[in-house]
Formats: C-alpha cells, structure tokens, sequence
C-alpha cells in the first residue's frame, strides 16, 4: 500500500479506541445528507429536494458503494443528459458534457469549490478518485445566475459527509485486473465540538495498449488526501474548512497528425498534475435561524507537467483565489415562506504557461483576470404545495465583457402522485486565458484574441414527476430547449490580418480563435425511473434524446441517444447485494485529427456486475466485473478502450 495512503490508515486504526468512546454520544445531524440539495440555491442551508424546480439527480452513498464506483466519472453516466468520454485509459483526460453544451460549460464543484484547472477552463475528471460514502448531485440548466461562468449545462458538486453523517473508520484494498492496486481509508466523527474528516485514497494500474496499432500499455497512478472540519464556536457561529490534494501520474501516447491520424506509441510520454483545493467559512446564525450569513474563501492551485521521451518538455499552472458573502432572511406569514438572499463573489484567476525555454517558444507572461459578481434571489414557498424561485446576477470583468444572466424555476404539487415543474434561465463562459493571449509565439503560433466575448446561452424546460404505490415508484420526464450564442472555436491556419502578433512580424499561417456568428441548438428529453420492485430489487434507470447541432451539423461526442439501468438485489438481513449495470451508448461523430473530417462512431453497450458480502458486522469481501461481455468500442476516435476486467478486495468497517 502507497506510502501516504498507509499513514493514514495507520492514523485512522490508532484512533479507533477514542473514537468508540464518544460515537455514541455523538448527536445525529438535524438532516440527513440526503434531505438538502446545497447545489440549487445560494441561501445558506440548501433546499429540500422535492422543492426545486429545475432537474436534478441525486447520487447516494448506497448507490457508489452498490455499484462500486472508483473513478466519479464512471457514474455520470447513469445520469440523464450526460455524457462522458475518455481519451482511453484510467488517469488519460476525461471530459463531462451536459445536456449537449461542451465540456467547459459545466461548471464542477469539490465540497463547494470551484475546481476546474485556471489555465484550461474546465475540470478533467480523470483526477477524481471517489471517497468512501460521497454523493454527488448534479443539477441541469443554466445556472449562471447562482454561479456566474462555466454553468451553461449545468452545475456537478461532488460532496463528502461530515462526521456526523457517517462517523467511524472504513479501510478499503482491492486489486485486480491491468496490474490494478487500489484502496482508500477514512476516519470520521465528533469528538468535543469538532467534527472531523480525515481520508485519503490510491489507484494504480499497468493499464492497457491505448494506440490504435501499438503495444505500449497506458498505466497511471492516482492519490487524494482530504481533510474537512467543522466547529461551533458558541450558538451562532459555526466555522467549517477543507483541504484537498490530488495527483495524478498518467503515462500518454501522441498523435500523428500526418496522414494516418492514429494515436502511435510515445515511450518515456507522460502527464503529471498536481491540485490543491482550499475552502474556510464562518456561517452565523440569529433570529431562530431565520436569517444566515456565510463568510468563505476558497481556491485552487493547479499544476501540469508533460514528459516527453523522459524529458520535460512542457506544462502549466494556475491558481484561483474566491472570496464570497452570502446571506439569507426568511419571512414566513400564514402559508407563504419568503426567503430573500443576496451575494457577492470575488474571483482572481491567474495562469501561467511554464514550459522550458525554447519550447514552441511559449509564451510563459503570468497573467491575471478579476472578477465581481452580484447575486439575488427570491424563494416564495406556497407550504408544500407548489413554490417560485428567480435569481438574477451582474458579473463584472476587468478584460472582457461584463453580463447578466437570470434563472427563474417553480413547481406545482397537483395532488400526492403528481408533481409539475418548469425553469427557465441564462449562462455565460467567459474565454480561457489561451483563447484570450494565446499559447506560443513560433513560427506557426496560436494567437490570442484578447476581443472576445463570453458565450450566451439561453434556454427553458418543462416536465413532471409522477410518485406511485406510496412512494416505491417514481418517474420523471423533462424537455429540454437551449441555445449557445457567440460559441467560441478555434481558426486553424487564419488569415495573416488575424495571426499579427505585437512586435512580431506577420507569420504565413497561424491558429487563432473567434466567437462564431451562428447559433448551437441543444434540446432533448430525459426520462428517469426509480422503482423499489420489492423489498429485496430495487431498479434506477435513465434515458436521454438528444439533438446538438453548431450551424446544423451534429456536435462530436454527444450521441443521440443514451440509456442506463442499475437493477439491485439485496440479500436478506442486509449481508450483502448484488448490482447488474447497463449502460448505453449510441452512436455518435467524432472528429478525426488527420484532416479534421468527421467519423462516425458505433454504437455500444457496457454491463458490469457488482457484488459484496459482509462476513460480519465490521468485514465485508466485494468483487466486480467491468466489460463483462467484453465489448469493443470507442469514446473518442483512434483511442482504444479496455475489456473484459475483474476486481475483488475486502473492506472494514469501525
């Protein structure tokens, strides 16, 4: 086991007497993890989940633990409207689209922190190890008037519990296929006010050959350590805090884009990042908890270096610093409760190219963006009957051009089974510090354009939600309709007028990028189902229509049509489950590097089976199998994917 991943168990396993001391003293949370969304609004102390307008799927800790998810991305995909591509192996960039937006519109949260990578714009989920009882929710549609940029599809926040909510220690170690090493240790509880979090997580795996026609196996390791506390400092102030760190060693190929367009074997190829992620807050409480105030900061600190035939030979970082102020007054009269919030983010963003002198002539100046936003918004609960939430936001830029967006949702309780909804909103994505300075300055440069404007966009949807046999089956169903205007796209080979660069003469061909003139057009349906068939089975099951076109031409990675079945057995007394998985992947275009043409990639389904036992109360054995059919597919042309492959392992519990 890891060397760090071995302090911490060691940590966790001397901790345990004390711990069972004071767990059973420990006062359960007011709520449950499950009964708040935090996600869907910036009041302080979140919103119950059958009261938001929007769509939203919730991710539990059962439903990880059942279908033993390792890596988050993984079980995205059993969530309506999203799609998930990687560029092959475990630990090679992963991208997350939502609702037929790019992958740099979904904005991704770690415990409430913003964490996608400064310099590239957006979060690469092949850094995200699945801590032991997480859950995430992911909320769909625009959300930029909560959170301003990057929330055009919508908002993922990948949350872990606090102490209280599940306190005691896990050890987990498994192994399995490709070489794979993996485990994961967590120690939680309260113990005199504190409550506390320490865990920690490793994989690593010889991986498989990823090139079309090579050999070379594509490996990676990945770690995290995480901490997150919380005290109560008197009754109306509380503090909370958490720290994260990932890392990630991924080996990679190259690309030739000559004539064959393959992925070829690259020798001594890899990529290595490092994150940090820091978050502190004080919450006050007066007035009965009618009116809440939270003070917070948070920020993140990326690196990435890439290795090229054993030699450094590029990389970059970023570093993000967010200060915000929220507060939030509830005003209830007969049976109409009132909640007004207002907020103010400050966001710095700086990002730095660090490749070695004379590499494609980088240009290495660290810049900086500034960002303010102002948030509010109006909650009226009509009792527990129907409900209307607006929000509308001003962000102001100091480079590009400042921008308003707005969200309105609300919900109609017809009777006990029926449940009507509809929301209707904005989103904006500012441009990454590539597109706006540029990336190198050689003779074949990527220019920026420091004249760009945010992409917009805009768009509605509507569904229901129908409850039956007292809550055992539910169903839902959504429309969606948006659409992106001034998308941001790259000009390979531009015009000299546009590849001028300031004190430089004109090359002969450049890269650059611009806002495009036509609109992209994202609608579809999302279907989900959730059905505790009897007190054995349980079914979850999801389906998406979707049709994404730029200028009329279909959208890359985003298939038409997508399907997800999760059936669960349970085993008498709670000694174990058994989870059959199916997933499905329709068929989709991808662009081919050679030439920059369009390919059609077939259609696929993934089953995995998931099972476990607990020997006793404290022991519990668990085995998978991934690709148990053994298909053949790809995500992303050229990259070839895995097989067939088995895991077992043994978790404790304390």
């Amino acid at each position: 086991m890891p060397g760090y991943l071995l302090s911490a168990s060691i940590l966790a396993l001397a901790a345990a007497t004390p711990l069972t001391a004071f767990a059973a003293d420990d006062p359960a949370p007011a709520t449950t993890v499950q009964d708040l969304v935090v996600t869907a609004t910036r009041a302080p102390g979140g919103i119950e989940a059958d009261e938001i307008g929007g769509s939203l799927t919730l991710i539990t800790p059962e439903q990880m633990e059942e279908r033993q998810i390792r890596i988050v991305s993984d079980v995205l995909r059993d969530v309506p409207g999203v799609a998930v591509s990687r560029t092959g192996a475990v630990g090679n960039f992963t991208q997350v689209r939502v609702r037929g937006t790019e992958s740099n519109h979904v904005l991704t949260l770690i415990d409430g922190i913003k964490a996608s990578d400064p310099f590239f714009g957006e979060f690469d989920y092949a850094t995200l190890l699945a801590d032991e009882v997480s859950r995430v929710e992911v909320l769909r549609g625009q959300q930029s008037a909560l959170y301003g940029s990057d929330a055009i599809g919508g908002v993922i926040n990948y949350i872990t519990p606090t102490g209280a909510q599940a306190p005691g220690i896990r050890v987990r170690a498994e192994g399995g296929s490709m070489n794979t090493v993996g485990g994961a240790v967590r120690l939680g509880g309260v113990q005199g006010g504190l409550d506390y979090v320490i865990s920690a997580g490793y994989q690593s795996t010889d991986g498989y050959p990823v090139a079309t026609v090579g050999t070379r196996d594509i490996g990676s390791i990945l770690k995290s350590l995480a901490v997150k506390l919380a005290y109560p400092v008197g009754d109306h102030l509380r503090l909370r805090g958490v720290y994260r760190r990932t890392e990630t060693d991924a080996d990679v190929n190259g690309q030739d884009f000559g004539t064959t367009g393959f992925v070829l074997d690259s020798p001594g190829s890899s990529m290595k990042a490092v994150s940090t992620y820091g978050f502190a807050a004080a919450d006050f409480s007066f007035l009965d908890d009618r009116w809440l105030t939270s003070l917070q900061v948070q920020g993140v600190d990326a690196t990435r270096d890439n290795i090229d035939n054993f030699v450094r030979d590029g990389g970059d970082k970023g570093k993000r610093l967010k200060e915000s102020l929220t507060t939030s007054y509830k005003l209830t009269s007969g049976g109409l409760t009132h909640t007004f919030t207002l907020a103010y983010d400050h966001e710095r963003e700086s990002y730095e190219n660090t490749n070695p002198p004379g590499a494609f002539n980088a240009d290495t100046t660290r810049r900086s963006v500034n960002n303010d936003g102002y948030v509010g918004e109006y909650d009226l609960a009509i009792g527990n009957v129907a409900g209307v939430r607006g929000a509308v936001r001003y962000d102001r830029n100091d480079f590009f051009q400042d921008a308003t967006t707005y969200r309105i949702e609300g919900f109609y309780r017809i009777n006990g089974m029926v449940r009507l909804r509809a929301a209707a909103g904005s989103g904006i994505k500012g441009p990454s510090q590539t597109e706006l300075f540029g990336f190198n300055a050689g003779a074949f440069p990527f220019v920026g354009n420091p004249n760009l404007k945010p992409e917009r966009s805009e768009g509605w949807e509507a569904g229901a939600d129908l409850s039956l046999i007292e809550g055992r089956v539910r169903l839902g169903a959504t429309w969606f309709d948006s659409t992106l205007h001034d998308e941001i796209f790259s000009i390979f080979g531009a015009p000299v007028a546009l590849c001028t660069v300031a004190g430089r003469p004109a090359p002969f061909s450049c890269s650059t990028t611009g806002n495009e003139p036509t609109k992209s057009t994202q609608k579809g349906l999302e279907l989900f189902g959730d059905a505790q068939l009897s007190d054995a089975f349980s079914l979850n099951a999801a389906y998406t229509y979707l049709d994404a076109k730029q200028n009329g031409v279909e959208e890359v990675r985003r298939p038409k049509n997508m399907a997800s079945a999760n059936l669960t057995w349970h085993a008498p007394g709670d000694r174990g489950s058994v989870t059959l998985t199916a997933r499905y992947n329709g068929e989709m275009t991808d662009e081919e590097f050679k030439n920059f043409s369009t390919v059609t990639l077939k259609a696929f389904t993934l089953v995995n089976l998931a099972g476990s036992y607990n020997l006793t109360d404290h022991v519990e054995l668990f085995a998978r199998v991934e690709n148990l059919l053994d298909e053949r597919y790809f995500e992303v042309v050229n990259f070839r994917t895995p097989g067939r492959a088995a895991y077992g392992g043994v978790r404790l519990r304390f």
